[in-house]
């Protein structure tokens, strides 16, 4: 490894003699040096573990211009975790992230997983709390990690980045549930929101129901409108919270209406850039919330499901549900139709469901205690 040079960022801290860092370092990975930055709080002292965020550049971008452009510094040396920002290779002359561009382009996922080993072997990371943010084609580098590397990485942000469709379907096999928030501006003129078949980007509305529905997230989501609080910024925010996911997993969406290729808080954007919210306070509050080892896996989740049962199926009345519960709290029932819609919600004692009035046809069922999803089933009713 080379030796790292250490370039110091002074903030009003140095008025009281304290200081953070950011670390210029490089690993070797896949045949080359590929370098990366890291930021250290100053409350950082290696006693304990801290988490770790990944956080990707778009493409055309380096590793110094996400730092200053999305400046989680502050909210680092709050929260004391450590932020690493990697540097991509060079495509047609311009860095770029491999997010399932083309299996014959550099691996990107190895490296970042090399950079992780090569981080913890220096600095004492909270395995459990690793997370991945990132613009543009960083936001799809960091789908592209939330698919390949769920056993590593406990939630992911994307900031005006989607999925390519060739990784929609078998090519995404998370084995567990792994909690997503998407931040995107409805007048996104390079990544737009409605999707781009030419480059075979998926529509956003698309990638945050492929996530709602691999982690199992109740489809109808909770809806607030963001105060505007700023009127010149030319845009408005709404804020969509798909809670109730396996292992309590969620998928948030910031929708930016009117908003464009930019980062939400960032102060020099310029109109397009929303200023209602902050997407690096958003997605540090999201992070916080989650911990790999608290994401259980879905083969362990389907093992939880072996004492489930539910007759009878088909159905014409009555269901009766049985399954191992705490006996001190409610179950709560949701049935859905094959439109996704919840028909039926109803929370009780009783391990039983009156499907009366329900016309006859596929449904599914999802039993929730607590507000967390325990299990999931189809069922048909005569």
């Amino acid at each position: 490894m080379k030796k790292p040079a250490v370039v110091f960022i002074f903030s009003f801290l140095w008025l009281f003699g304290v200081s953070q860092s950011t670390v210029v370092d490089s690993i070797y990975s896949g045949g080359i040096y590929r370098n990366y930055r890291l930021y250290i709080p100053a409350a950082y002292n290696g006693l304990s573990a801290r988490p770790l965020i990944l956080n990707l550049h778009g493409y055309t971008s380096n590793a110094s211009q996400q730092q200053l452009y999305s400046n989680f510094m502050p909210i680092a040396d709050t929260a004391n975790f450590l932020m690493v920002y990697p540097n991509g290779t060079l495509l047609s002359g311009q860095p770029f992230w491999n997010a399932g561009i083309s299996s014959t382009l550099v691996n990107d996922i190895n490296f970042l997983s090399n950079l992780m080993d090569s981080l913890r072997t220096q600095y004492n990371i909270d395995v459990n709390s690793i997370y991945s943010t990132g613009m543009s084609n960083g936001g799809f580098m960091s789908h592209t990690l939330a698919c390949e590397l769920s056993h590593r990485i406990a939630a992911i942000a994307s900031v005006t980045g989607s999925i390519f469709n060739t990784q929609y379907g078998s090519l995404c096999h998370p084995s567990r549930p792994v909690p997503v928030m998407q931040i995107h501006g409805t007048s996104d003129p390079t990544v737009p929101y409605a999707g781009n078949s030419a480059q075979a980007m998926m529509p956003i509305d698309s990638v945050v129901n492929y996530w709602v529905t691999k982690n199992g997230c109740n489809p109808i989501p909770f809806f607030a409108a963001i105060p505007n609080s700023n009127t010149s910024d030319g845009c408005t925010a709404e804020h969509y919270v798909y809670s109730g996911g396996y292992s309590g997993s969620s998928v948030e969406l910031y929708k930016i209406i009117g908003g464009t290729h930019t980062w939400p808080g960032f102060p020099l954007g310029g109109v397009g850039t929303n200023l209602d919210i902050n997407a690096s306070k958003e997605i540090w509050r999201f992070f916080r919330q989650y911990k790999l080892n608290q994401l259980t896996s879905v083969n362990e989740i389907n093992q939880q499901s072996l004492h489930f049962l539910m007759y009878p199926n088909p159905a014409q009345t009555i269901l009766h549900v049985e399954m191992d519960i705490l006996s001190d709290a409610l179950i709560e029932y949701q049935l859905y139709n094959v439109l996704g819609e919840i028909v039926l919600s109803e929370e009780t004692a009783r391990q039983q469901i009156n499907m009366t009035d329900l016309p006859s046809g596929m449904y599914t069922l999802q039993v929730l205690q607590n507000h967390q999803a325990l299990v999931k089933a189809k069922l048909v009713k005569e």
